[in-house]
């Protein structure tokens, strides 16, 4: 074993991974001074990479969402505005900006709608693979993005992948488990699942005059939702030691009390100590101790990324909670990668906490933490779901069919790039690389085995400044203007118009988005009343219950 890779002590057995990157993902470019950079994922999986962790999982290049795929959560009319707009365009479209939310936190930028298909494509394929015991822990670190909602843009986010991801879970689990560590509340979330039993969403996030501006207390769902929707509202600078006091009792007894048969897990790392637009004071290993604890239950997890505006503090925790995902814990040194001058001084992995003053006093989470309890105590047990036929989607045929596409190449031709991606090493694999020797592997072949080839593959088949009208209100502004499904959701905020513009990020790598073909995709088609259905009976979400009650 490598000394930049430790295995974890108590690892009972070894988790099969699956882990979702496209190397298009770090290309996109929100524009400049935004505080979302998709290229924290490249790096993350820079740092995956070098330390080895491709050994330990698979890694895999999902299909990216196709419109009639996204239309499952999204209206028709947002996906189809999504896919069409542009940046030379976007004059066209002014009054369809203000009304689905595009202009100051969400920019038109280019590759947008190729952005949102990688980005849902991963959670979605990872949840496929999860239902269909392909692995037991899928990772989509391109994914997270929880404050869409079915009609409107919001807080960085056009579309859910999240809330895609566990529609697909529904599909074979009686009940999912959506736990939320970003700083900001998991609004989209919590108000796509906020009328079902078979959702049960938990959210630790900063409240009080800070976005989205919903995630209260007293918001626990309603009708046959009501008490599946748990909020934990933190304050100012939460140490280690005080998220865990909260975080663990909590999802213990939401375990015993929900027994949900699959986990989604949203780690965003604005929560982590020094974040841009954070304002808590979790270290990395205080933030990756939620993954931990989340994984010792056993249970299908689909880890998830989200928000994180300081770039070398992202990709190294994503990168730590990889390992731990694997099984091993990653060596403090950072090896030498594509961006290794973005972690100095001292070039090491961990992200430590500051002075700051942690506002959460002990009997505050006391209080808080035993309405909570409280809550779920009035469950009484995990609600029955019958289950009907699984309805047939086109991730069917592809999870069936891993190779479906190989007849479809000529021999003699060039492979596309995606499928030469898409070979991952098997652990064991013999080879002539630099770690020749560990493990016990050594540099012999039989020629009986010549030609044969062990490898897995992903599903990808080869396929060819407006300003927003209204106050700003979104995630870059002091104040907020709610709305959302729970009582926060029609309490508004004291705005401070801080209309300041961000200075271009200083850890940014050069790059601008990249221009890619524009694929012709297949009309989406929704329910006529607007409603999103589980199953005949046992879920719909009402588009009233989803609909914007208000506007930033």
């Amino acid at each position: 074993m490598s000394e930049s890779m430790l295995p974890i002590d108590g690892e009972a057995q070894k988790k099969r991974v699956c882990y979702f990157f496209d190397s298009d993902i770090g290309g996109f470019h929100y524009g400049p001074g935004h505080p979302m950079k998709p290229t924290r994922i490249r790096m993350c999986h820079s740092l995956v990479m070098n330390y080895g962790l491709y050994k330990k999982m698979e890694i895999f290049r999902a299909k990216p969402a196709t419109k009639r795929e996204m239309t499952q959560f999204h209206s028709d009319e947002y996906v189809d505005f999504l896919s069409r707009i542009t940046p030379s365009n976007m004059n066209s479209y002014i009054k369809e900006q203000h009304k689905y939310n595009v202009g100051d936190d969400c920019p038109v930028f280019d590759g947008l709608f190729d952005y949102c298909s990688i980005s849902a494509g991963g959670s979605m394929e990872g949840a496929a693979r999860l239902s269909r015991d392909k692995c037991d822990i899928a990772i989509n670190w391109a994914g997270g993005l929880h404050h869409a909602k079915k009609s409107e843009a919001s807080g960085f986010c056009y579309v859910n992948d999240i809330v895609l991801g566990i529609l697909e879970l529904l599909r074979y689990h009686t009940r999912v488990l959506y736990i939320d560590i970003d700083v900001h509340h998991g609004d989209g979330v919590e108000e796509a699942f906020y009328v079902t039993d078979r959702v049960m969403t938990v959210s630790f996030h900063k409240y009080g005059e800070y976005f989205p501006g919903t995630g209260e207390l007293r918001d626990v769902g309603i009708g046959k939702g009501k008490y599946y929707a748990l909020n934990f509202p933190l304050r100012d600078g939460i140490t280690d030691e005080n998220y865990k006091s909260v975080f663990e009792p909590i999802i213990r007894q939401v375990m015993e009390s929900y027994d949900p048969s699959a986990i989604v897990l949203q780690c965003g790392t604005d929560s982590l100590s020094g974040d841009k637009l954070g304002c808590l004071n979790l270290s990395m290993r205080g933030h990756a101790n939620c993954v931990k604890f989340v994984k010792s239950f056993n249970k299908p997890l689909l880890l998830l990324g989200g928000g994180g505006y300081t770039m070398r503090n992202v990709s190294r925790a994503w990168a730590y909670e990889t390992g731990l995902a694997a099984g091993v814990e990653l060596g403090p040194e950072i090896p030498v990668n594509e961006y290794y001058e973005y972690f100095g001084p001292d070039y090491e992995l961990d992200v430590k906490a500051s002075n700051t003053e942690d506002m959460n006093t002990p009997e505050y989470l006391e209080r808080v933490k035993n309405i909570v309890m409280e809550n779920l105590r009035k469950l009484k047990g995990p609600p029955s779901v019958q289950m009907t036929d699984i309805p047939k989607t086109p991730v069917d045929d592809l999870m069936d069919d891993m190779n479906q596409d190989e007849d479809l190449i000529p021999p003699d031709s060039r492979r596309h790039r995606r499928l030469l991606d898409s070979r991952v090493q098997a652990d064991g694999e013999l080879s002539d690389s630099e770690d020749e020797g560990e493990g016990g592997r050594r540099d012999y072949a039989n020629h009986k085995d010549r030609g044969r080839e062990s490898r897995s593959r992903s599903s990808e088949t080869e396929s060819g400044e407006m300003r927003r009208f209204g106050i700003g209100g979104g995630i870059l502004s002091a104040g907020a203007s709610t709305h959302g499904a729970g009582p926060s959701g029609h309490t508004t905020l004291i705005s401070q118009t801080l209309k300041t513009s961000l200075a271009m990020d200083t850890d940014e790598p050069h790059g601008s988005a990249t221009d890619s073909g524009v694929v012709e995709m297949e009309s989406g088609t929704s329910n006529s009343n607007g409603t999103l259905e589980i199953s005949k009976d046992d879920m719909a979400v009402d588009e009233k219950s989803t609909k914007k009650l208000g506007h930033d």
